[in-house]
């Protein structure tokens, strides 16, 4: 093996392109690893983990672009590095035509009908950079993350003294006006708002909704933290008013993961009062038994996208509703042996993570989680499972310095393959997320090490059921009926929603009869 270094000064990119130049790098012939970042502190830590900090690696200042490849020789290393440069290249041919200003202050003075800043930079920088956009009068989506409570809690208190959105930090899911920003889906135009602090979770109720007929107005991320104690729902109440008075917008719904329950019952008050019905679901957190006048309480993600296209006036008569497949649950317990009682659950998202997990909750003990929200049941080492084991592999634990799953499979796949050896294993979860800033084939990339996986319980004469859930619509590229479609020929179970994934999972390794 030969590892080559190269270094350019003064050379920045922001963190989106070179995860995704970094994913394309570690595909390339005669490339064991390769890490394409900036050179920051926490890189730098990652390639020391990884035994490929060196010497100059080091003395490289944080404005300076790091290309580290290991692979099979150094002629195959000087191959590969021209081909890294020339996907920097591709990138500025095809924005050739795009105007590039060095500050926002320019941007805005260039552009002073612009009112949107999309922000991806190390975190670092992030609130230097998201606070002049807002001082310019720009609304701000901050992908960044990295960034801290105080600061958070400082620029969307700015923002709310400027009735601006502060989407963020950390928020990677938006639809403004028709136009999905980071990682979205194709969903069609429509009257039903969402606020959501949980990426995936308002990407799976924005696909929900266009399966039930409904369409989206707007989608707004506030950010995974904005319910936590420190920040108290700041953003999601702001957005909540301004999709009150948003004439395309008839009915709003609200998810998060569990909020902290003072801010909880500070948002549901606002919903209250609200001239609009609001949905709500808070994953993991109790809610009121009944519905409301104008105020309706849904558990999961599937119950709060079929309430809210209720709300417009659709018949629930005439839609799918997916119920759950008991027969297709009885056959897979039917082929699970006694000692296969365990899930593991291998997630991109971390909301679709969360619904499983509490589905499980629900009917299992020794339910474990990365992100499980009691300390007691979250993994001493993440690096192994241990009874009911769910893993949002989109969590920083898993993604400091290192490309996101959505984007990046090669996490999953290790894991996978690993999971695949227990004997006490009878089900495997994953999820795998359409649309703009995802994978361009997210099963596809999974297809070989899946096989792998079913090849390594049938070498041992056991059964290993595949669970699979594909968040998107028949508007998405590619499509979602052909990515079932390639799950279903890999002998992989596919679920039609969330909720129904992490119904279906615990079912499996469930000897109880039907309720």
């Amino acid at each position: 093996m030969a590892i080559d270094v190269i270094i350019k000064s003064n050379t920045y990119f922001d963190s989106v392109s070179l995860m995704s130049i970094s994913t394309k790098a570690n595909k390339l012939d005669g490339v064991e690893q390769a890490f394409v970042a900036m050179a920051t502190d926490m890189n730098k830590g990652v390639l020391e983990n990884l035994g490929l900090l060196t010497a100059e690696l080091a003395a490289a200042k944080n404005g300076d672009l790091m290309i580290v490849i290991k692979g099979v020789s150094r002629e195959a290393n000087a191959v590969n590095i021209k081909e890294i440069e020339n996907l920097f290249t591709q990138k500025e041919t095809r924005q050739h035509h795009e105007a590039s200003y060095a500050t926002l202050s320019s941007a805005k003075k260039h552009l002073p009908e612009s009112n949107l800043a999309v922000i991806s930079v190390n975190g670092q920088f992030a609130v230097r950079e998201a606070r002049q956009a807002l001082e310019n009068d720009l609304n701000v989506m901050l992908f960044s993350d990295n960034v801290s409570l105080d600061d958070e809690l400082a620029l969307k208190q700015l923002a709310h003294q400027k009735g601006l959105l502060m989407m963020g930090p950390d928020c990677g899911t938006a639809i403004i006006n028709g136009a999905a920003i980071c990682f979205g889906n194709a969903v069609r135009r429509g009257n039903i708002g969402i606020i959501g602090a949980s990426g995936t979770g308002s990407q799976e109720l924005s696909v929900r909704i266009h399966d039930f007929g409904g369409g989206i107005s707007q989608l707004i991320g506030t950010g995974g933290r904005d319910l936590s104690e420190k920040i108290g729902g700041m953003m999601m109440l702001d957005a909540l008013g301004m999709l009150e008075q948003d004439e395309q917008t008839a009915v709003i719904v609200l998810v998060s993961k569990p909020p902290a329950p003072a801010v909880a019952n500070k948002v549901l008050e606002r919903a209250r009062a609200c001239r609009k019905p609001v949905v709500v679901c808070f994953l993991g957190r109790d809610l009121p038994p009944a519905d409301e006048a104008g105020l309706q309480f849904a558990r999961a993600t599937k119950e709060a996208a079929l309430k809210a296209v209720l709300l417009t006036g659709v018949s629930k008569d005439s839609l799918n509703l997916h119920s759950l497949n008991w027969p297709l649950i009885e056959e897979v317990r039917a082929r699970l042996t006694a000692k296969q009682k365990y899930i593991r659950g291998l997630f991109c998202g971390g909301t679709l993570c969360d619904e499983a997990m509490f589905a499980a909750m629900e009917k299992h003990s020794e339910v474990y989680s990365n992100i499980h929200p009691d300390p007691a049941f979250r993994l001493a080492n993440i690096n192994q499972s241990q009874g009911h084991t769910f893993l949002d592999f989109g969590d920083d634990d898993f993604t400091n310095g290192k490309p996101h799953p959505m984007i990046d499979p090669t996490n999953r796949i290790s894991r996978l393959l690993q999971e695949a050896q227990d004997p006490e294993v009878g089900v495997i979860v994953m999820d795998f997320v359409l649309g703009f800033g995802s994978h361009e084939n997210p099963v596809g990339v999974m297809i070989e090490a899946i096989k792998e996986a079913k090849a390594i319980a049938a070498a041992e004469q056991r059964p290993l059921e595949i669970l699979g859930y594909v968040l998107g619509t028949d508007l998405d590229t590619p499509s979602l009926q052909q990515q079932c479609q390639m799950l279903t020929d890999a002998g992989v179970i596919w679920a039609s929603s969330s909720t129904n994934t992490g119904l279906l999972a615990r079912e499996f390794v469930c000897k109880e009869e039907r309720a």
